[in-house]
C-alpha cells in the first residue's frame, strides 16, 4: 500500500460503547488523540463516526434501543448533540477544530450537492479543521433500517480520493469464519477482490448495539476498492494500531485496491 496522506477512519457503535449503552470515554479519548496527532503530523484526516442513536439511547436512559423509526430518530437527534460535543472536548484537549457535516445518500447522488459537499471537505482541510461526519438519522432512515455508516465511509473517501479507508469493528478483520463460532476460523490478512464466496461467509448485524456487520463492510470495501482505495477493516479497541499502518505495517485485513499497484 503507497503511503497514506489522506486517510479517513470510520468508527462504530460498538466500539464507542460499552455494553451497557453508556460511552466508552477512555476509547473515544484515544482514537482522537491519534487522528489529532496524525493532523499535527500534516495528513488530512476525516472521522466518520456511527454511535448517535447509541449514544442518545444512553442519555434519555432508555433500557433499549427504540423499535420504531420515530423512536431511532429521536433517539439520533439527542446522540448527535452528545456525540459532537464530545468530539470537540476530546479533539480540543489537542488543539483541533473539528467541523461537522450530516450527510444523506441523496447528497452524493444529486451532482450540485455533491460538488458543494466536495467543497466543504476541501476549505475545511485547507482550514485545518477535522471533518467528523456522520448520517442525517433524523431525516434519513435508510441508514437506520438497512445498514450502518460502513457505506458512507466508503463514499466519503471515494468523494475525497482519500489513501485509505480503515473502518474499526469490533472484531480484528475479515476470518475464515465466524471465529465466535468456530475455533478454527482464521484472520485473512489480504484480499484481493471482494467475491461472491467472501460474501457468502458474512451476515448478519455485528452487535446489539450496532446496525452493521462483516456483510456491510464488505460492500463497502468492494465500493471503495473499485474506486481505487484501499480498505482495511480492523479492531478498534485499540486505537493505537493506527500509528503501525501509518508507519506501513499491516494490521487488520486489507482489501487491496483495484488500481493499486502491487
Amino acid at each position: 500500500m503507497n503511503p497514506i496522506q489522506r486517510l479517513v477512519v470510520k468508527v462504530g457503535t460498538s466500539t464507542l460503547t460499552y455494553a451497557t449503552g453508556k460511552t466508552n470515554l477512555r476509547r473515544m479519548s484515544q482514537l482522537c488523540a491519534v487522528l489529532a496527532d496524525f493532523h499535527n503530523a500534516g495528513l488530512d484526516v476525516v472521522l466518520v463516526t456511527s454511535g448517535a442513536i447509541g449514544v442518545g439511547v444512553g442519555r434519555l436512559g432508555l433500557s433499549e434501543k427504540p423499535q420504531d423509526i420515530p423512536g431511532r430518530q429521536a433517539a439520533a437527534c439527542v446522540g448527535q448533540c452528545e456525540l459532537m460535543f464530545m468530539y470537540d472536548k476530546f479533539f480540543g484537549e489537542y488543539g483541533q477544530k473539528i467541523g461537522q457535516l450530516l450527510v444523506t445518500k441523496s447528497d452524493f447522488e444529486d451532482p450540485v450537492r455533491c460538488e458543494n459537499l466536495t467543497n466543504a471537505f476541501e476549505m475545511l482541510f485547507h482550514f485545518g479543521a477535522i471533518p467528523v461526519v456522520n448520517e442525517n438519522d433524523s431525516v434519513a432512515t435508510e441508514e437506520i433500517v438497512f445498514g450502518d455508516n460502513d457505506s458512507l465511509s466508503a463514499a466519503v473517501a471515494t468523494l475525497i480520493h482519500a489513501d485509505a479507508l480503515v473502518i474499526l469493528s469490533d472484531i480484528d478483520g475479515l476470518f475464515s469464519a465466524d471465529p465466535q463460532k468456530d475455533p478454527d476460523a482464521v484472520l485473512i490478512p489480504v484480499v484481493e477482490t471482494v467475491t461472491p464466496e467472501l460474501e457468502a461467509l458474512c451476515g448478519g448485524a455485528g452487535s446489539a448495539r450496532g446496525t452493521g456487520g462483516m456483510v456491510t463492510k464488505l460492500h463497502a470495501a468492494k465500493h471503495a476498492t473499485a474506486a481505487g482505495v484501499p480498505v482495511i477493516v480492523t479492531n478498534g479497541s485499540h486505537p493505537q494500531d493506527l500509528y503501525r499502518l501509518i508507519d506501513g505495517h499491516h494490521i487488520g485485513t486489507l482489501f487491496k485496491a483495484m488500481q493499486e499497484d502491487v
